[in-house]
């Protein structure tokens, strides 16, 4: 028998010839205890992310300055760093965070299930958390959305909207229309509905698509017009890798006549707008109108358990998968419902009522707005537009060109293509550098600071964020540019 040993001395693979070892002989590898974990310092740390996980991204983790901070806690709105240093969180994990970090409500409903030693995989009997957590989701929804499906990513939740769609338009409508600059997920089926070559690579993707710009209704109505193997519509009520866009309310009005006119199933995005982030439980129900199926992930894991769900009109899901044949083609996976992410998120949903955070990110959301606006009238030259909904905010740069004294203009803007980006990457590096703030970026239109702050962000953590980009703004570009050159040599 061939056994794989490997050499303490280096991380080389080496095959050596050695006898069958009995299962009393077998040794231990060498490994990391959660203890020594906890205790690791960031350069062991930056070692062994270069060497096991994603050297490439440590590139650009250096360039923010992220790759020197060891996060120790995070509570509320903060995490708290090694050298105790509090940094109020507008990234909110890619709007994962709609409670804050560590809720008390969360961590003692999952201690509870805990101590109670209550049953996590259910899959040969019905799960009654799994069970509960569907009849929320489906009193929550609006209109007949009251089918679930349960996964562990937006990811996984968009796969099943799309195949439900798919199997429920039948195979002679296999077309799926999606939207430009939109981003579904990473998984190989929705890839060729995200509308990044960065994502897309060049893995053989799905060709039943069709390509429209976001927001065209006419764009829309042409392509159900011509092609009568259109079935679905995919979009995201409010794209958040597009740079925090939305579409008006009719046009919204008019896409759900459409698609009642030529037969056409609308599958809402709510991966990221969702659970109350931008001031409704859903986005589309600002617009008065019902998608035939959405999905929802990112918050509905109280910020502690990966939990996804897909949630289908009824009618829908029994063309799909309604009969005792059909029922099993896109049935839960092993730990779809999985039962502590579902208590989870069954107590994150009372929650979001009880302490009224969707009423908070309205609110709050529109303060946040209100005091980003102003700033932009302070800073013309510099901030090109301030957008959003709730929670869900974009702040968006003029080119790097447009931002400079005029006589350096004609120059520099020859290189705006290849600078998109670098403004909003000093200043979110300098702002968390300087004054303890973390935002995040968005994936296609790089000139854009995302906004995505838990839904119990108040007042005083608005003016904190926008007082330190007032300040920060007030460098100048010059000098807002050689301070960040300074943090790269040090």
């Amino acid at each position: 028998m061939t056994v794989m040993t490997k050499p303490q001395a280096n991380n080389a693979r080496t095959l050596v010839n050695a006898p069958a070892l009995s299962p009393t002989a077998i040794v231990k590898p060498e490994m990391i205890s959660v203890e020594a974990s906890k205790a690791m310092d960031v350069a062991r740390m930056t070692d062994l992310f270069k060497a096991h996980l994603n050297p490439g991204q440590l590139h650009f983790m250096k360039l923010l300055g992220f790759h020197k901070i060891k996060i120790e806690t995070a509570e509320g709105m903060f995490y708290v760093d090694q050298n105790g240093r509090r940094i109020l969180d507008f990234f909110g994990g890619f709007g994962s965070l709609a409670l804050g970090h560590n809720h008390p409500r969360i961590i003692a409903a999952r201690e509870k299930f805990q101590d109670e030693k209550r049953h996590e995989i259910a899959i040969a009997f019905m799960s009654q958390y799994a069970a509960a957590l569907a009849h929320n989701l489906a009193q929550i929804s609006p209109g007949d959305l009251d089918m679930v499906f349960f996964g562990s990513s937006g990811s996984e939740a968009m796969e099943a909207a799309v195949k439900i769609a798919e199997r429920a338009a039948g195979p002679k409508r296999p077309k799926v229309v999606y939207a430009e600059n939109s981003f579904h997920g990473k998984t190989k089926g929705v890839l060729a509905i995200t509308d990044g070559q960065l994502y897309r690579g060049e893995f053989k993707l799905t060709d039943n698509t069709v390509r429209v710009p976001f927001g065209d209704i006419d764009a829309i109505e042409r392509a159900f017009k011509t092609d009568p193997e259109i079935g679905a519509i995919v979009l995201e009520t409010i794209q958040g890798g597009g740079g925090i866009v939305q579409a008006p309310a009719e046009f919204w009005q008019k896409l759900r006549a459409l698609c009642d006119q030529y037969g056409v199933l609308w599958v809402a995005d709510e991966v990221q707008c969702g659970v109350g982030r931008s001031g409704r439980f859903f986005a589309f129900e600002h617009y008065c109108v019902v998608p035939d199926v959405t999905a929802v992930a990112k918050s509905l894991g109280g910020g502690k358990s990966a939990m996804a769900a897909m949630i289908a009109k009824r009618d829908v899901y029994m063309k799909a998968y309604g009969t005792p044949k059909t029922a099993m083609i896109h049935a839960a996976a092993t730990f779809g419902g999985i039962g502590e992410a579902s208590i989870t998120a069954i107590e994150t949903l009372h929650v979001l009522y009880d302490e009224g955070l969707i009423e908070n990110a309205a609110v709050t959301g529109d303060y946040l707005l209100s005091r980003l606006q102003t700033l932009q009238a302070k800073y013309p030259k510099i901030i090109k537009e301030v957008r959003g909904k709730g929670f869900m905010v974009g702040l968006e740069f003029h080119d790097f060109s447009q931002t400079l004294p005029m006589v350096l203009r004609p120059v520099v803007s020859m290189l705006d293509d290849k600078l998109k980006g670098s403004l909003s990457g000093f200043v979110g590096a300098l702002l968390l550098r300087d004054y303890d703030v973390l935002v995040a970026f968005t994936e296609y239109n790089r000139n854009v600071i995302r906004l995505l702050p838990p839904l119990i962000c108040q007042r005083e953590h608005v003016d904190q964020l926008v007082d330190a980009i007032d300040s920060l703004l007030g460098r100048g570009i010059v000098a807002i540019v050689k301070d960040f050159v300074k943090s790269q040599v040090k």
